[in-house]
């Protein structure tokens, strides 16, 4: 075990972590982290702007496989992270993510084939379940309590930039070069985001490590360095106390991992994310396009135009999704993750279930309306109640010893009930109807509501060493 001598020198450290202003630094840090949130929301747009002119035959189930494949590899990506961050830092995997993601674009621009193509976008579906197993984990660790949640939630944010950054490029495209869209428009769409990713990656290698996995795995002599571009001044003298006195025990070992309160908080955050999939937030985003164009579309429109109109339909969508996500940024911190959650899943309930009635009741352009409303209000309950609040419990509920492998196996679980819920959608709308699949989502988003009532605590303003006592207690 640690001596006390140790344990009181590194808690003086934590305490002067989670109360240290937030410089611009953090912010600039903190966006440079979630790159990957920008990488994961562009692939989520992109695929669902260039499934209308990719020239393959491809039956519902291949469709759902094409845009769902991404999250199956993701899933894989983030159980693979888990181990990986918890042994070898987090800076490093954040670093390869980039670059593979990158690597998985330029090969979906280039594929000559629809397997080269599922190929590219497996690696991609790696590239950004690694990062979502890392990328709030880190933040966790440096982020000073009264601003975590700020902080943390900034994942979300990034990730509803990168959807209607996907939709403004591809309404740009297609409109420019329309006569290209079933040739090179398409691999434009894709492959465009290599550039982000090749920028994250070159950006990356200068970020710091996190200071608070460095104190647990002993790497004293990097530990004042980065504590300094934290704006945290501590003296030789204090670096080497807790170095001496420090037992560098293996994490494995250490008496804070073993206790039923890490078991707890995965089930809850588990859970959490598994209601944040299959309430259907990914289906207006990864489908809107080839939904909303039969809505939009009139008889007498080709398939460019009618699948700009719908592009257009859903960048709409997405610019709801930023905007509300702004919201969710100014209240985390203020109300709470658990009042934010159990609203967010209610509004969710409310505009499916609007969604489902008008489906069954209106016809034309009124059911367009419609849809294009109810996704709005859906959108926004998600990104100010739920979707920021997921990713943010992911990285903050377990203890340092073991969040990287917690986290990654909560990643898992949200990426495989997004691949589940993507993949059989096609099947599930053909089977009994657009109308009441959205039913299904508001009933499932009332279980939520009772799910966060009845399971989640509250964890605004606690430390993420007072989140695991939580957890051990209750």
């Amino acid at each position: 075990m640690k001596s006390s001598d140790s344990l009181q020198n590194e808690l003086n450290l934590l305490e002067k972590l989670d109360r240290q202003p937030t410089s611009q630094f953090y912010w600039s840090l903190t966006l440079l982290a979630t790159i990957g949130g920008f990488l994961f929301g562009y692939d989520t747009a992109n695929i669902g702007s260039a499934l209308n002119f990719l020239p393959y035959h491809l039956s519902p189930l291949a469709v759902g496989y094409l845009v769902a494949g991404a999250s199956l590899g993701a899933a894989v990506g983030a159980i693979l992270a888990g181990r990986v961050t918890d042994r070898m830092g987090r800076k490093s995997l954040l670093v390869f993510d980039a670059g593979l993601y990158a690597v998985g674009a330029l090969l979906s621009a280039f594929a000559f084939n629809l397997a080269i193509l599922l190929i590219a976008r497996t690696l991609i579906g790696l590239a950004i379940g690694a990062d979502s197993a890392i990328a709030t984990a880190y933040i966790a660790e440096y982020a000073p309590k009264d601003k975590r949640g700020k902080l943390g939630i900034l994942q979300q944010w990034m990730i509803t930039v990168g959807i209607l950054m996907a939709y403004v490029v591809a309404v740009i495209v297609l409109t420019l070069w329309p006569q290209l869209a079933g040739s090179i428009d398409w691999r434009l769409l894709l492959g465009l985001g290599a550039v982000p990713a090749i920028i994250g990656f070159l950006m990356r290698v200068r970020m710091p490590e996190s200071p608070r996995w460095l104190i647990d795995h002993g790497q004293f002599n990097k530990l004042k360095k980065i504590l300094q571009m934290l704006g945290i001044e501590v003296s030789d003298a204090d670096i080497l106390t807790l170095a001496q006195n420090n037992n560098k025990i293996s994490s494995k070992s250490s008496p804070r991992t073993k206790n039923s309160g890490v078991t707890k908080a995965l089930v809850i955050a588990s859970v959490f994310m598994i209601f944040q999939q299959i309430t259907g937030i990914n289906i207006p985003m990864y489908y809107g396009p080839k939904i909303l164009k039969s809505f939009f579309a009139s008889g007498s429109q080709n398939l460019v135009t009618s699948s700009i109109h719908s592009v257009e339909a859903t960048a709409i969508l997405a610019l709801v999704f930023v905007l509300a996500q702004y919201l969710a940024f100014r209240h985390i911190d203020q109300y709470g993750r658990k009042r934010l959650a159990a609203l967010g899943y209610g509004g969710m309930a409310l505009f499916m279930l609007i969604a489902g009635i008008g489906l069954m009741t209106l016809q034309g352009l009124g059911r367009g309306i419609v849809i294009l409303v109810a996704f709005s209000g859906f959108i926004t309950f998600f990104a100010w109640g739920v979707g920021g609040t997921g990713w943010l419990i992911q990285g903050e509920y377990f203890p340092t010893e073991v969040r990287g492998r917690m986290a990654a196996t909560v990643a898992t679980v949200d990426w495989l009930a997004n691949f589940v819920l993507i993949e059989v959608f096609p099947l599930w709308q053909k089977g009994v109807g657009l109308a009441w699949v959205m039913i299904s989502f508001a009933v499932l988003s009332l279980l939520a509501v009772w799910f966060v009532a009845r399971f989640v605590p509250e964890t605004k303003g606690l430390s993420v060493e007072e989140i695991a006592q939580v957890f051990n207690r209750t």
